[in-house]
């Protein structure tokens, strides 16, 4: 869990307390959230490396009614992970089946984008189907180079079966990868970066293969001495980017991660490069497309009521840019820097961004979805 950040930062029992004080202390943007199937685990189960009891499955199932009937919209898997990775399909699909009652959804980081990713699509829809929810692929992609043009036979099959179920995806506009430094990432990464280390917070930006040469050591022995550490992975292919962008409603996330010493890009550039880059640049939709995938599509895929589109009677929460020049300027070398051509970030119908600084207004609030 140090993904997102220390113990510290894991401060509210209930789902109910983080509303409460969010509500007491509003942020400048609004927040959806979802209720983490390994944060459940990790509150009730004392060894990760087994599948839940019965027991510990229906004490995470109060845990997850407690957080659906406080709010949040639906259901976070992360089964590529050492805290859900021994997770059998039954007990994330036993958990799933309490989310139609919420009107919530199910979201998926799969149990493998790499060789396995065919079978860990399937195991998704399986899922959406046996509990009757719409499944949402979170960061859609294939990752190592032996995988790389597979999104022609992944895209295919979510196609297929977007004619029986509910089934959606987000993905980021980088042929990069970004998550917790693990042995199993690195081995399919052309090139790692370091973006964290807690006992060697100094190294954060530098390649690991230059660290573990430094050192002298194995590949092994150094991430066993950065670690607990993040870090970035290419392991994509720009061809398999542009094929899963151009799906029919993909949905862009930025996937993003604040707690990183040198962060991905992605943090700071996703939106703006999708609407430079990949809408005015190359042309792969228009603007307007580009626009809707961000808002129209991810508001009605989670079902939250009167947003993502400019109408009468909706919130106001509006970015107001410059077609011509909206543009990322985040890179791999220079991760947290400003996009050009944004003018101002509107939140429920008060600024909260505007000439090139925030204000001090904090309007946002927290949504659920309809019930």
């Amino acid at each position: 869990l140090n993904l997102l950040g220390g113990q510290e930062w894991y401060r509210f029992n209930t789902v109910s307390e983080y509303v409460h004080t969010l509500r007491n202390a509003p942020a400048a943007i609004n927040v959806a959230t979802l209720v983490g199937h390994s944060t459940l685990r990790t509150r009730v189960m004392g060894d990760l490396s087994l599948p839940a009891t019965e027991r510990e499955v229906g004490q995470m199932g109060e845990l997850l009614d407690e957080g659906l009937e406080a709010g949040c919209i639906g259901l976070s898997l992360g089964l590529d992970y050492p805290t859900a990775s021994a997770a059998p399909t039954s007990e994330v699909t036993a958990l799933a089946r309490h989310l139609p009652h919420y009107n919530g959804v199910c979201t998926v980081h799969m149990r493998s984008e790499s060789d396995q990713v065919s079978d860990a699509i399937e195991e998704t829809l399986e899922i959406g189907r046996t509990a009757d929810v719409p499944v949402v692929i979170s960061h859609f992609k294939v990752v190592g180079r032996d995988n790389w043009g597979r999104t022609k036979e992944t895209l295919a099959k979510v196609a297929q079966a977007q004619k029986f179920q509910k089934v959606s995806f987000d993905v980021y506009p980088y042929v990069a990868s970004s998550t917790v430094l693990l042995p199993k990432f690195v081995e399919g990464s052309e090139r790692t970066v370091l973006a964290w280390s807690d006992p060697h917070p100094e190294l954060a930006g530098q390649e690991l293969e230059k660290i573990r040469g430094g050192w002298g050591c194995s590949t092994e022995e150094a991430i066993k001495r950065l670690t607990p550490a993040g870090a970035i992975y290419y392991q994509m292919h720009e061809d398999d980017l542009q094929r899963v962008l151009r799906f029919p409603n993909a949905m862009i996330g930025s996937d993003g991660l604040p707690h990183d010493v040198f962060p991905h890009p992605r943090l700071w550039g996703t939106f703006p490069r999708v609407l430079g880059h990949y809408a005015r640049e190359l042309g792969l939709f228009s603007m307007e497309e580009a626009v809707h995938r961000m808002t129209g599509v991810t508001a009605s895929v989670f079902d939250l009521k009167d947003r993502g589109l400019l109408r009468e009677g909706g919130f106001a929460d509006i970015v107001i840019l410059d077609p011509g020049e909206v543009m990322d300027t985040a890179n791999f070398d220079q991760p947290q820097r400003r996009a050009l051509g944004i003018d101002s970030v509107i939140v429920n119908g008060q600024c909260v961004w505007r000439d090139g600084q925030a204000t001090d207004t904090r309007p946002g609030r927290f949504l659920s979805a309809r019930r």
